[in-house]
């Protein structure tokens, strides 16, 4: 089979910011999560179109608060379904923390650039990874697969299936989309990983002491590291993956803490014949909004083509 994959390289320079680096040295190093979050000044004001809610989840027994947007004839054109963007946050982050992807979405509809979709924010707390934690507190992907994309399908006029149904997210929200879109190739059609390192867990579990995997998110069963390494996943899932997945990785050649593994994971989908779109952002650092202007007019386009090519 001969592997297809378009590599792209933009050729712009800027510095980090010092923000960005305060900010990053600030993320917290264990899972946590608030349930329903409040928006902050910067969020303001909400986009047009979006709403903030909550759904139950019976797993925790707590109300979880997610964002949606409606795109602008959902109101009205009432027998129209409409496909569904989930977009998981960052380290850090919130359910609001991608309200820009929300209003850039909103613009291109608007002006006619992409049609119209719904878009999702979930509330993946801090440092889950969108993992079920070993210790049953933070069933993080099981909330996410088993309880809000269903309330999403069932409240929501979606396509509520594989074909219109796209996953994407930046830093631990790329890494999560990436584990979950090929953990589960029959739900979603596109993935984009934006700066999501994909590590090597069966090697990380190797090298740490048994009593040190007692403290980790996985805890000390090698069967559910292996569950969600991402290599191994993507090695047993392969020819579902190829059938079923579009995938498009993004990555700036100066994010230091991530860029390694993005390549030896694009390294590994070449050498499983997993057609895939690839690009690195030349001088581009561990920067979300920087990413996304630099890809502003085509931001959504993988996910369109996506969506077509898996509805013919």
């Amino acid at each position: 089979m001969r592997i297809l994959v378009t590599a792209l390289l933009f050729t712009l320079s800027f510095c980090n910011s010092a923000l960005a680096q305060k900010s990053a040295d600030k993320l917290p190093v264990g899972p946590s999560i608030k349930w329903i979050n409040e928006p902050k000044d910067k969020d303001l004001p909400i986009p047009s179109g979006t709403s903030h809610l909550t759904f139950h989840s019976q797993l925790v027994n707590q109300n979880i608060g997610f964002c949606i947007y409606l795109p602008p004839s959902y109101a009205t054109a009432t027998k129209q379904r409409f496909p569904v963007i989930y977009n998981l946050h960052g380290n850090g982050g919130t359910e609001f923390t991608s309200l820009d992807s929300i209003r850039l979405l909103d613009e291109g509809i608007t002006a006619g650039r992409w049609p119209e979709m719904i878009m999702v924010l979930p509330n993946g707390g801090h440092s889950t990874f969108y993992k079920n934690s070993a210790d049953g507190k933070y069933p993080m992907e099981s909330i996410f697969l088993k309880e809000l994309i269903p309330f999403i399908d069932t409240n929501y006029r979606t396509i509520a299936s594989r074909e219109g149904r796209c996953i994407e997210g930046f830093s631990m929200g790329g890494r999560g989309a990436t584990r979950l879109a090929l953990k589960h190739p029959e739900m979603f059609c596109s993935l984009f990983c934006q700066a999501g390192n994909v590590p090597h867990l069966l090697d990380q579990f190797d090298i740490t002491e048994p009593a040190e995997r007692k403290k980790l998110l996985l805890g000390e069963d090698r069967a559910a590291w292996e569950a969600d390494d991402v290599y191994a996943v993507a090695t047993k899932n392969a020819s579902l993956i190829r059938k079923n997945v579009r995938i498009q990785i993004a990555c700036g050649t100066k994010d230091g803490g991530h860029i390694k593994t993005i390549r030896d994971f694009h390294q590994h989908l070449q050498d499983l014949e997993v057609d895939h779109t690839y690009i690195e952002l030349e001088g581009l650092g561990h920067q979300r909004t920087q990413m996304m202007e630099l890809m502003k007019p085509v931001w959504f386009d993988y996910h369109v083509e996506s969506m077509k090519r898996s509805s013919r």
